[in-house]
Parts: C-alpha cells; structure tokens; sequence
C-alpha cells in the first residue's frame, strides 16, 4: 500500500529504481571493501610486534648452568645470611662472574637471586 502511494506521488519508472539500486550497491561494496582493507593492515602490525618481543627475551638471557657446589663462598655465605630459610635449587654464571640463583625457602615459595662473585646483591 505505502509503496503505491510512494509510485503515485513520485511517479518513477522500474528503470529509474534499477539504477537507484545499483548506486546503493556500489557505495555499499565500496565501504566493505575499505572497512576489509584497513582490517588487514592493522592486523599486519602486530605481528611484527611479537616478533620484536621474542627476540628481545632471548638475547637478555647468558647464564650457563653451574652445580651449586661451585659457587663461590661468598656467594653460599650471602644467601645463608640473608635469607637463613632459603635452599639454592640451581646455580647459573655469566661471562662477568654475576651469578644467577634459583632459591626456596621452607615454606615452599621459590625465587631468583642475582650476586657478583664477592657475595653482593645485584640487579639485572
């Protein structure tokens, strides 16, 4: 009903409502086709951010695994003191003599301690 009341106030020919269709169309492809386009290129970004992260985090780590036993006094003598609880699990040294220690203490909790050769604590 509505839309022979439509075709009697604006008397349109089939031809005209053709053409009006394929207009709408285009513009609304044209939209998919961008809002697709500008999907693609972010989700190209971020992979490139993952791989920078990773290669990050291998480079950071240079510690070779020792025995405990190994270690040196100083180093042994700084964890008993200080942490009077704790148990060294792993042991691990880099090139400059810092040493890397995987400590747990009674109550179960485990944690990572860093020491320079003479037994003082360091950050990395």
């Amino acid at each position: 009903m509505n839309f022979i009341l439509l075709v009697t106030i604006f008397p349109i020919d089939i031809g005209s409502l053709t053409i009006i269709k394929i207009k709408i169309m285009k513009k609304l492809f044209f939209a998919a086709v961008l809002s697709l386009g500008s999907l693609t290129a972010f989700a190209q970004e971020g992979e490139n951010l993952i791989a920078q992260a990773t290669e990050v985090a291998v480079a950071q780590d240079d510690f070779s695994a020792i025995e405990t036993s190994e270690l040196p006094e100083a180093v042994t003598n700084a964890v008993s003191t200080n942490y009077p609880s704790a148990t060294i699990s792993k042991a691990y040294v880099n090139q400059k003599e810092q040493y890397k220690l995987e400590v747990t203490l009674e109550d179960g909790t485990t944690g990572t301690l860093y020491a320079d050769k003479d037994g003082n604590w360091i950050e990395i």
